[in-house]
């Protein structure tokens, strides 16, 4: 994996092989990103990713600019992979937690500029994600919620359903 733009461009990053991780493709990263950076504000943005496995993406959002990034997973190896990785890339404004996500989103307080989840393709209550979130207010007003789900998800339905993006096999529902 790399990371596709801004102070740390092409810079690769090379994962242990043994975490249980299913990383964002480079070529829908890279797509997303061109979307988000016509859309928010990332310099100076507040980032939640949920189910950060290697920290793919809270790398990306490091370098360029995000302000804070809270990157969530239960794996204890992960979240070691992130902290280590963030060190390396001298990025001090990721914070790596080791917590289950629905633990997680029940005692925090603090709001975000955008929350990106991956959450693995086989979560039961993957369907409940987007409303669990919301619930808890925890999104800042013109905020997104963007959540990466296999073609077999369909969150249209979701009030503050605003659009999908396919990238491949690769599908992001966004939420506002």
């Amino acid at each position: 994996m790399r990371i596709v733009s801004g102070t740390h461009r092409s810079r690769r990053i090379q994962a242990p092989k043994n975490l249980p991780v299913r990383p964002t493709t480079d070529i829908a990263k890279e797509a997303l990103f061109n979307v988000l950076k016509h859309n928010i504000n990332i310099e100076d943005a507040t980032i939640l990713d949920l189910f950060a496995g290697t920290g793919n993406i809270s790398y990306e959002f490091a370098s360029r600019g995000a302000k804070n990034i809270i990157s969530v997973d239960a794996n204890f190896h992960c979240v070691k992979f992130i902290k280590k990785c963030s060190g390396e890339l001298d990025f001090p404004q990721i914070t790596a937690i080791r917590s289950k996500t629905e633990q997680y989103l029940k005692y925090v307080d603090s709001k975000f500029d955008l929350i990106f989840a991956d959450p693995p393709y086989d979560l039961p209550w993957l369907n409940e994600l987007p409303k669990m979130i919301l619930e808890k207010e925890i999104l800042k007003e013109d905020g997104w919620i963007i959540i990466e789900h296999p073609e077999t998800n369909d969150f249209t339905s979701n009030s503050r359903f605003f659009r999908q993006l396919r990238y491949g096999k690769v599908n992001f529902s966004i939420f506002q």
